[in-house]
């Protein structure tokens, strides 16, 4: 009984293939596009706040699609003018952008950016710009990409940040950002051949506050403090509250300066309170301790032995350490 050949399938052509990959991959200049691809094309980006451009070289000559016109509130169809869009980037973002597409046409790469820029209607907006190189016979004949709308998306990593490194109730830095801070001052000390001065603080009576008045109430007493806190560093230190009525100030301040810090911190504190329609009142004591060596953990164990001091001395005082630790 005789058999059929099985009939196969065509060899795939290996050249072929690579060939249509490389028609379907290949960048296709916005002008190249059909009219009915620009349509959908515009109407994709749309959606995501983004668009297409290109910039032919080396003459300069700018394609947008519709995403790019609305992304700086210019009206559509307008033939963008290079140096004038660059005007629209703030100075800061100018110059990195220009610096990196130099580098990409010189080298045939590409690059990605945030760029913060004013729109044509004056509003200020982040664009994610990124930018790739085509090369001709070994010169660069274009360079495009797509820029998008990040706004929303920065803000929200801003906002994410904030809450890692502040303080909910009062806003100001946390004990993580405090720990940071603190490392980075004392080595900076060693660094310059400066001290660096921890001032460590306690609410007095703030347990009453919450007792008598309750949480909410006593949520606002340290939001009041941390804003107290804050106008009384004014640049010469760095307020953190590092714990529940624990707060401290970080300086690299003369020792005169520290200790009229500390005194007004303690007046500023210890004023009468308006809370939730009723007078509320705290004061403070504070522990001081400065150091040259770069040694952040010995530091806070002194200006702590400090606040142990201000406390059994009476309370709404300041005690600088003195080279004797005091047990707590």
């Amino acid at each position: 009984m005789s058999s059929k050949p099985i009939a196969k399938s065509p060899e795939p052509d290996p050249n072929g293939a690579t060939a249509s990959l490389r028609e379907i991959a290949r960048p296709v200049s916005l002008c190249e596009r059909s009219p009915h691809d620009l349509t959908v094309l515009n109407a994709a980006f749309a959606t995501v706040k983004m668009g297409v451009w290109e910039c032919s070289l080396p003459d300069q000559t700018l394609i947008w699609s519709d995403g790019v016109y609305d992304l700086f509130d210019l009206p559509r169809g307008i033939r963008p003018d290079r140096h004038l869009i660059l005007q629209q980037y703030d100075s800061e973002t100018r110059e990195r952008l220009i610096a990196l597409r130099a580098q990409a046409i010189r080298t045939g790469s590409g690059f990605e950016c945030d760029a913060r820029i004013r729109t044509g209607t004056g509003a200020q907006r982040w664009i994610r710009i990124t930018a790739t190189v085509e090369m001709r016979d070994g010169v660069p004949a274009r360079i495009f990409g797509v820029k998008r709308d990040v706004t929303d998306e920065l803000a929200l990593l801003e906002r994410m940040r904030h809450l890692a490194e502040h303080d909910e109730i009062t806003q100001l830095a946390n004990r993580h950002s405090f720990n940071h801070r603190l490392q980075a001052l004392c080595e900076a000390a060693v660094r310059c051949s400066s001290r660096a001065t921890l001032l460590l603080l306690d609410l007095d009576g703030f347990k009453l506050i919450n007792d008598r008045l309750g949480h909410s109430a006593g949520d606002e007493v340290l939001r009041i403090v941390g804003q107290r806190l804050a106008d009384c560093a004014d640049g010469l230190a760095f307020p953190a509250r590092i714990g529940g009525d624990e707060f401290a100030l970080l300086t690299d301040a003369a020792s005169a300066k520290v200790e009229t810090l500390a005194m007004r911190a303690i007046s500023e504190i210890s004023r009468d309170m308006r809370v939730e329609g009723r007078l509320a009142k705290v004061g403070a004591s504070i522990g001081i301790a400065t150091r040259g060596d770069g040694n952040a953990i010995q530091l806070y164990r002194e200006a702590d032995a400090a606040l142990y001091q201000a406390k059994n001395a009476g309370r709404g005082v300041y005690r600088i350490f003195s080279g004797v630790a005091s047990a707590r």
